[in-house]
């Protein structure tokens, strides 16, 4: 099994060997379909040089993005029409030819085709339509767990831990050497909450083999305590961490998600709002850290629905891309530990190699682990992992669903990894960063105001910068090549795909200052 230090760097940039024959615009499911003919070669609006050859990672890719009409073109718009009959589509943000898709690039029924660094909201890790997930797609193993998806807990086929190893626990985080695998990102911080919930109840009932009671189990069935716990999930202002009904109790980004739906009554703290660049405003961003920890350290003390866990977010994505400080982070864990408040870290959309190490928070170099990372997005699967065996319930069914997650994503993302480790991606997602950021540093001198308060630097790709005139600016993109997107009030936020290269940062970057000049 090769270890975590060396899926995280060390190699060389590898490339493949992937074939160049024209396949059909309608590609049957074969790793020999998708390559460098996936895309039509159609007339268009191009958006390239000479110097912009196809991806060194797969020869797949178009040449550059090309814009052949508005977007959405014609077809889009019909075809919009007739979906809205039977689905809403109101938060609709482009309707997608996945057939001719490829790499980076995203396209549309009307032949359009954009660099798209919004990346499915930063669930798309190697690309579009990934000649080595297609060929995992076909495999024996993967067939066998998409047409008999077996109910995990009771039915777990007899290789379910030889993928586990092979895949989502290669990659777990340090001192976490376990997992409970769910659906989807809510589902990952809910059945987070579960654990903590009932880890603190079995510590003040005196041990796991201390058998519930009478009036407990009684009192569970009227959702009444004490077998209704009275105890609370910490979350923070402005993060985001689902929208069903417990990880909504923690959600705080926007109204919107949250209008109309009963919630718990469990405190939320505030994240620090730091200053940017980050070097002139040292002094003032320290002091807002403290005061947020200070306020955290009240909050686990004094609230009168006690918090038996901690989620934060590494940034926080939906609500701004708002950052703090590894100090930050390393605080939290010290106060978590010190008042036996379990520490979640929702490593959701930061996890997966984008911020330019497998796992966000390895950035901050804690002086002990998170006590449960959870994962999703860019995975293609999801759960959390926990090292201590206590976070295990301690009867069977308390932490059950029917599938408990899928054996096929599994499987997905056991293929992701391979394909992040053969390329090392995570080191080169950080270098491409690097790059990024400094270009786009270059850009906030020259229009100021319109890449204000860029963030982000050193953490890979995962940058964002806020605009004035956002949302349109988010829609102009569009015209020019590019799909991105935008979180919070004001915050143009970039999520690329792993295999995002120099190259593309360029492309993009010139996207960027064209929408800039447009506006004047």
């Amino acid at each position: 099994m090769t270890s975590r230090a060396a899926l995280r760097g060390g190699s060389s940039l590898l490339r493949t060997a992937t074939s160049s024959t024209p396949s059909a615009s309608r590609p049957t499911l074969s790793a020999a379909s998708v390559t460098a003919r996936t895309i039509t070669r159609e007339p268009r609006r191009r958006f390239t040089c000479s110097a912009r050859t196809m991806s060194s990672f797969y020869e797949w890719e178009p040449e550059g993005p090309s814009v052949k009409t508005e977007i959405p073109g014609p077809k889009a718009k019909a075809a919009i029409a007739e979906l809205n009959e039977v689905f809403d589509t109101r938060s609709l943000n482009m309707l997608t030819d996945y057939y001719k898709s490829a790499g980076n690039y995203i396209a549309d029924p009307d032949g359009n085709i954009l660099l798209d660094v919004y990346a499915q909201i930063a669930s798309i890790p190697i690309g579009y339509n990934n000649p080595a997930l297609l060929k995992a797609a076909q495999g024996e193993q993967m067939i066998n767990g998409l047409i008999n998806r077996p109910a995990l807990g009771n039915f777990p086929p007899a290789d379910w831990a030889d993928v586990l190893n092979s895949g989502i626990l290669k990659v777990a985080p340090k001192g976490l050497d376990q997992v409970f695998t769910a659906m989807a990102g809510s589902d990952a911080n809910e059945t987070a909450y579960k654990a903590a919930f009932m880890w603190r109840r079995q510590h003040e009932r005196g041990g796991a083999h201390v058998e519930f009671t009478e009036e407990e189990m009684t009192s569970a069935m009227n959702n009444q305590s004490p077998g209704a716990s009275q105890l609370s999930i910490l979350s923070f202002k402005t993060g985001f961490h689902g929208r069903l009904f417990g990880s909504l109790s923690t959600t705080r980004s926007k109204p919107i998600h949250k209008l109309d739906i009963p919630a718990f009554d469990w405190p939320q703290a505030t994240f620090p709002q730091l200053k940017y660049p980050l070097e002139e405003h040292a002094e003032e961003n320290a002091a807002a850290e403290k005061a947020a920890l200070d306020e955290v350290e009240h909050l686990l003390t004094s609230y009168h629905v006690p918090p038996c866990a901690v989620i934060v977010e590494p940034i926080q994505s939906e609500g701004g891309d708002n950052h703090a400080s590894p100090a930050f982070f390393r605080g939290l864990r010290e106060i978590t530990a010190k008042h036996k408040v379990l520490l979640i870290v929702d490593e959701v959309q930061t996890g997966v190699g984008a911020t330019g190490k497998f796992w966000a928070h390895e950035h901050w170099d804690l002086p002990t682990p998170p006590d449960m990372v959870t994962f999703s997005k860019k995975a293609q699967t999801a759960g959390y992992y926990f090292g201590n065996p206590e976070l295990r319930p301690n009867k069977p069914y308390r932490q059950f669903n029917t599938w408990m997650g899928d054996p096929a994503r599994a499987l997905l993302f056991r293929a992701i990894i391979g394909e992040i480790e053969r390329l090392d991606l995570v080191n080169h997602t950080a270098k491409v960063g690097d790059y990024l950021y400094g270009k786009l540093e270059g850009l906030a001198t020259k229009y100021p105001g319109q890449f204000a308060n860029l963030r982000g630097k050193g953490m890979g790709t995962f940058i964002a910068f806020d605009n004035p005139n956002r949302d349109e600016f988010l829609k102009r993109a569009k015209s020019f090549g590019v799909n991105i997107g935008g979180s919070g009030a004001s915050a143009v936020r970039l999520r690329p795909m792993l295999i995002f290269e120099q190259k593309h940062a360029d492309i993009l970057l010139e996207a960027l200052e064209k929408v800039v000049k447009s506006f004047k």
